[in-house]
């Protein structure tokens, strides 16, 4: 099974992505951390995920910017400085629409940049279409290319 990584450390903001997930029927496994930092080291199987298999990465990581500990640009930058995470989708699923955030976002290796829809009914189809093309349509690298 796909698994999305959603990196939310807004208890509303997760709640409000998983619904819209149930809603749409789309019933991936998430695993959800609530910083930078557990992000991290959910990604490359250290700390507290020590004995996860890494080489079983999320189809998607869904990543909000503002983060506690460390920001999501840079989680972004890490993980594409790492051969091991440098070909993982990541969508940056955020409140910001500042335009810095968007190029810096971008310029770090962003495969997609959206803006959380205030409204609920947006929000849902947004969630839609983005389980549609990250999980049924897009055509990830193969696994062992991600972990070289």
């Amino acid at each position: 099974m796909k698994i999305i990584l959603l990196v939310e450390d807004n208890p509303d903001d997760e709640a409000l992505t998983l619904r819209a997930l149930e809603k749409n029927n789309i019933m991936n496994q998430v695993m959800i951390v609530r910083d930078g930092a557990e992000a991290l080291d959910f990604l490359f199987a250290r700390g507290e995920y020590e004995g996860r298999d890494a080489s079983v990465m999320p189809q998607v990581v869904l990543l909000d910017l503002k983060l506690p500990k460390i920001d999501g640009l840079e989680v972004l930058r890490r993980l594409r400085a790492d051969d091991r995470t440098r070909l993982l989708p990541v969508v940056i699923l955020t409140s910001s629409d500042e335009e810095r955030d968007i190029v810096k976002g971008y310029s770090l290796g962003a495969n997609s940049y959206i803006r959380k829809p205030v409204d609920f009914s947006q929000f849902i189809e947004s969630v839609r279409q983005l389980g549609l093309y990250w999980l049924v349509l897009n055509q990830s690298p193969p696994s062992e290319k991600r972990s070289r």
